[in-house]
C-alpha cells in the first residue's frame, strides 16, 4: 500500500494487522509533511509491517516494492484543498502521474487486486439529492482536479488494457492521527489553545462526515468483495454544516462561541457534498460509528495527544496558516 504513514493509510494499516493476521503490508510512503512515521508506532515492530520511503512516481522504487505483493491499494495523495489552490504542481504530480506509475507497475507484474482511494470532491457540488457512481464528474478545485485525473488514469487503464482496478470515493473523514490543517483537527487543537477557529463563509457549506475507521472498513471490504473494475462510494450519511460542526467542538471542549472567526470563502467552495452508497452497502459495509461519538472519540483523542500535534503545528504548519489568514 501507499500512503500509509498519512492519516487514513496509517489507520487502514493498523485494520488490516489486526483484522487480518494472514496478511502482510509493505508500506511505500514519502514522507512529506502529512506522512508521519509516528502514525503507525505500534505496529513498526511487527514482522508482517515494513516500511519503503519513497515517491510513487518512482518507476523503479515501485516496482521493487510490488515485488512480493498480491494487492495494492493506494492512499497517497497530495489532499489539502487550500494548498492546492496556492500551488498544484505537486498534487498533479503525485494524484495523476503517481497514479500512472503504480498502475503501470502493477499492470506489469500481473497483481490483480488494485484500490485506488479517491473522494467525493470529484463530483463537485449539489444542491439536493445524492451522487450515484454514474454520475458525471465535474471537479471544481485542483484538488478534486487532480483526484479527478486519478480516476481516469485508472479507468483508462481498465478499457486500454483491460486492467481491472477498483476506485472508492470516499466522503469527508475524519478521526485519531489527521494532519492538524484539515476543519476538524485545526479547530479541535485551536480550540483546545484558545485560538481562533476560522470558519470560512457563512458556515453552511454541506459535508458528510465518515469516521475514519467506517471509511478503512469500507476500503477493506471492496477491495476483498467489489467487482473489478467497479466505483463505490463510501459515504457515511452523516450531514452536517460546517458551523454545526463548529459549534459541537467547542460544546465538547466547553469553550466559547468568541473562538469563531469568520473568513473570505475560499474560492471555488463547494456548497454541499452528497453520495449514495448502496452499492457498498450490498456488499456488506455500513458505517458504524454515529457523528457524535466519533466527534467525541476525536476530540478525546486530540485532547490526549498533545504532543502529536503541537510539533506539526509548531513547523512550518504554523507558518502556513500564518501567512493564509493574515489580514483575515
Amino acid at each position: 500500500m501507499t500512503g500509509g504513514c498519512g492519516f487514513i493509510g496509517s489507520n487502514y494499516v493498523r485494520r488490516v494487522l489486526r483484522e487480518r493476521p494472514e496478511d502482510s503490508v509493505v508500506n511505500l510512503d514519502k514522507l512529506t509533511y502529512a506522512g508521519n512515521p509516528e502514525n503507525l508506532a505500534d505496529v513498526a515492530g511487527d514482522p508482517r509491517y515494513s516500511f519503503l520511503r519513497a515517491d510513487i512516481c518512482d518507476e523503479n522504487a515501485v516496482e521493487a516494492a510490488m515485488a512480493r505483493v498480491d494487492a495494492v491499494v493506494n492512499f497517497a495523495a497530495e489532499s489539502h484543498v487550500d494548498r492546492s489552490i496556492q500551488s498544484a504542481g505537486s498534487f498533479v504530480d503525485t494524484d495523476i502521474k503517481g497514479v500512472y506509475t503504480l498502475l503501470e507497475a502493477a499492470r506489469k507484474r500481473g497483481i490483480e487486486r488494485f484500490l485506488h482511494v479517491s473522494t467525493d470532491e470529484v463530483y463537485g457540488s449539489i444542491e439536493a439529492g445524492s451522487f450515484s457512481e454514474d454520475d458525471p464528474l465535474d471537479p471544481s478545485s485542483p484538488y478534486s482536479a487532480s483526484k479527478a485525473g486519478g480516476e481516469l488514469m485508472v479507468r483508462a487503464f481498465a478499457r486500454t488494457f483491460g486492467y481491472r482496478a477498483l476506485i472508492t470515493r470516499g466522503s469527508n473523514t475524519y478521526g485519531p492521527y489527521q494532519y492538524p490543517e484539515k476543519m476538524i483537527p485545526l479547530f479541535i487543537t485551536n480550540a483546545i489553545d484558545n485560538v481562533a477557529l476560522p470558519l470560512y463563509g457563512d458556515g453552511k457549506n454541506v459535508r458528510d462526515w465518515l469516521f475514519v475507521e467506517d471509511h478503512c472498513a469500507g476500503i477493506d471490504t471492496v477491495l476483498h468483495r467489489g467487482t473489478p473494475g467497479e466505483v463505490y462510494n463510501l459515504g457515511a450519511d452523516q450531514e452536517r454544516t460546517n458551523i454545526e460542526v463548529t459549534e459541537r467542538i467547542l460544546d465538547l471542549l466547553r469553550k466559547g462561541r468568541d473562538l469563531i472567526a469568520y473568513v473570505t470563502d475560499r474560492p471555488g467552495h463547494d456548497r454541499r457534498y452528497s453520495i449514495d452508497s448502496a452499492k457498498a452497502h450490498a456488499l456488506g459495509w455500513k458505517p458504524k460509528v454515529p457523528f457524535g461519538k466519533g466527534l467525541k472519540r476525536t476530540v478525546d483523542w486530540y485532547q490526549k495527544h498533545v504532543s502529536w500535534w503541537r510539533r506539526l503545528k509548531d513547523g512550518s504548519y504554523r507558518d502556513y496558516y500564518r501567512q493564509m489568514y493574515a489580514g483575515r
